[in-house]
């Protein structure tokens, strides 16, 4: 299931537009711009607030160079963090400062400036990407199928030879199983027999 509809920007205040301190203090750092770039780590993103939503926000205080919003490997949804990449380091301090604490759609933002040698190497993977909903059930529903196929559109012999691995070795764990609780009971009417092409 697809997270929920993103936030009409429209909506939000701008906060670099609206403050004369903040516009005063970002026209500073842009006229004396710093080699580095400045990475923040803003947490308690509401649900609607995702990559696109927030590259159109953060641009009002400066130029956005890589932006990762955090989601579930498995479902997709935002785990309602991110890690915002500025041109420059000044710019992200004033971001960090102005946005800590900051209330928005009725959550209080965290904010704050990762000094450059605290940023992870593998931080960046898969920032800048256009997220895209994965139809998991639809996924996981024709792999169970594959089965029930017909013979033109079976498992590969690789995969059947995987799969009959794996049934061997769980038979194989269960006699084991029986055999230390002193049970005995013969499986080798019931058991999976290996195929000829496997043999």
């Amino acid at each position: 299931m697809p997270d929920a509809d993103p936030i009409e920007l429209g909506k939000l205040p701008t906060i670099a537009k609206d403050d004369v301190t903040v516009q005063r203090r970002l026209e500073k750092a842009k006229r004396q711009p710093t080699e580095d770039r400045g990475v923040i780590w803003i947490s308690r993103l509401p649900h609607g607030f995702y990559e696109d939503q927030m590259r159109a926000y953060f641009t009002q205080f400066g130029e956005v160079t890589r932006l990762r919003l955090s989601r579930n490997k498995k479902t997709g949804r935002s785990k309602h963090y991110a890690f915002i990449e500025f041109i420059s380091s000044e710019v992200a301090t004033i971001v960090a400062d102005t946005m800590n604490n900051y209330l928005l759609m009725g959550h209080i933002l965290q904010c704050k400036v990762i000094p450059r040698d605290e940023v992870h190497p593998e931080l960046w993977v898969g920032a800048n990407r256009k997220w895209r909903f994965v139809p998991r059930d639809r996924i996981a529903r024709v792999q169970h199928n594959k089965a029930g196929l017909s013979p033109t559109q079976l498992r590969t012999p690789e995969e059947q030879e995987k799969a009959e691995r794996r049934l061997l070795h769980r038979q194989d764990a269960k006699k084991r199983k029986l055999k230390e609780l002193g049970i005995k009971y013969d499986l080798d009417a019931v058991s999976y027999k290996k195929s000829r092409a496997a043999a």
